[in-house]
């Protein structure tokens, strides 16, 4: 057994394309300061570092927000000369960068630009007395970019999980942004960090991450990620399996070679209105991009009753969906012989979560509205008991609470 984790491991730290995990995701945003009091209040994440002026950094500020095993850096542009100033103008904010760490960034890039892919920068070392970040680009589909990330001494991915520097001219955050005056009166402050330490919403990792892509361009991506990326299809969908009686769309799930990296990428399919996705490249300058973030929980109802008591917006589901849903999902976990839902179906239902199963077992997801007022990002909150796929099940009734916020924003 240990001789052949051992050989496993040797074979995986010489694959340039080996993806450990999601360094990071990159927002563009409009401004990095009320972005990150957002996500911190809203989704409980810490404000844990910032690199700006006063850390040196003269074009853009960053702040890297965390939650679990999930990295958020948002980015906005300190001079109009910063990509970030002319992406901010025409998408609003949205994902720039999703970044994998990998063992060595130049291998990885040298591989992913042999296969194909077009940089979007060359190598770039960040480095000091205490480690160094090595990260190199490509471009995907529209404004998204995907870096390879390669960490020494401080700066190694295990030591910025427990706290340590996410890069040079990056400070701590002592504490957070905001806060208000603390009972027991002694006049103290509370920040949102600690009270989101007090107060957690148990968001632990990115599940997966979709995209949007025009009409005609998916299977153009699918190959994209096969031949340069060395990813393999785990699932696909058609207009029969996502659609009701207005609209459509297509998908296919793309996964890394460990399985670890799901990306789904999606593109509109014909209906007699407007689905989700065109929706979402008429706001999006008919650019693709990143259409939500799934973030993983180990207990759905809790982190759904904590972000609906801070503010999150969700779909609404009609109650009908619940006279029929736990007939369908039982009957697939019976077929299998796999345990019923063990949440209770009442809270289920009064915290409007959607179920589903497969042949491993069920998942629980909800998703919000969108982040901003263009109809472009949103995120997933989603926990799996065993269930690998993705809510095929919730496809009919999803879509039609999408179509009913499409209809009172006036673009179905």
């Amino acid at each position: 057994m240990t001789a052949t984790m051992s050989q496993a491991a040797a074979v995986q730290s010489t694959d340039p394309l080996h993806l450990i995990d999601v360094d990071h995701v990159q927002f563009y945003v409009g401004n990095a300061k009320q972005a990150a009091f957002f996500y911190a209040h809203c989704f409980g994440f810490q404000i844990e570092q910032v690199s700006d002026l006063t850390t040196g950094a003269r074009d853009a500020t960053h702040f890297l927000l965390t939650q679990g095993n999930i990295r958020f850096i948002l980015t906005s542009a300190l001079t109009a000369a910063h990509p970030a100033a002319m992406e901010v103008a025409m998408f609003g904010d949205g994902v720039k960068d999703v970044a994998f760490t990998v063992f060595d960034a130049v291998k990885a890039y040298e591989r992913a630009i042999k296969n194909g892919a077009e940089s979007a920068y060359e190598p770039r070392v960040f480095k000091d007395d205490t480690g160094t970040v090595t990260m190199a680009g490509i471009k995907t589909y529209g404004r998204v970019n995907h870096s390879f990330v390669s960490r020494t001494g401080a700066y190694e991915l295990s030591k910025v999980k427990a706290g340590g520097l996410f890069k040079t001219k990056f400070k701590k955050m002592e504490s957070g942004l905001g806060g208000g005056a603390s009972g027991g009166g002694n006049g103290g402050i509370v920040s949102i960090n600690e009270h989101n330490r007090k107060n957690p919403c148990g968001l632990k990792y990115v599940d997966h991450l979709v995209g949007n892509v025009e009409l005609g361009q998916m299977n153009r991506w699918v190959k994209f990620y096969e031949d340069v990326l060395e990813f393999k299809m785990f699932m696909h969908f058609d207009d029969k399996d996502i659609s009701t009686e207005y609209s459509a769309l297509m998908s296919k799930v793309m996964s890394s070679g460990n399985g670890l990296i799901k990306m789904p990428i999606n593109e509109p399919a014909a209906g007699k209105k407007k689905s989700q996705v065109q929706e979402y490249l008429d706001w999006h300058q008919n650019t693709p991009g990143v259409q939500h973030l799934a973030l993983r929980t180990d207990d759905e109802l809790h982190s759904i009753a904590a972000l609906r008591a801070r503010g999150v917006d969700f779909l609404t589901l009609p109650d009908a969906y619940y006279e029929n849903v736990w007939k369908r999902v039982d009957a697939m976990l019976t077929q299998h012989g796999h345990t019923p839902v063990r949440e209770d179906h009442e809270a289920i239902k009064r915290l409007g979560i959607l179920v589903d199963a497969d042949d491993e077992g069920y998942l629980l997801q909800l998703f919000t509205k969108p982040l901003q007022d263009r109809p472009t990002l949103f995120f997933e909150i989603i926990c799996r008991r065993g269930a690998q796929s993705f809510g095929k099940g919730n496809f009919k009734a999803l879509f039609e609470a999408l179509e009913l916020e499409q209809g009172k924003r006036g673009n179905l």
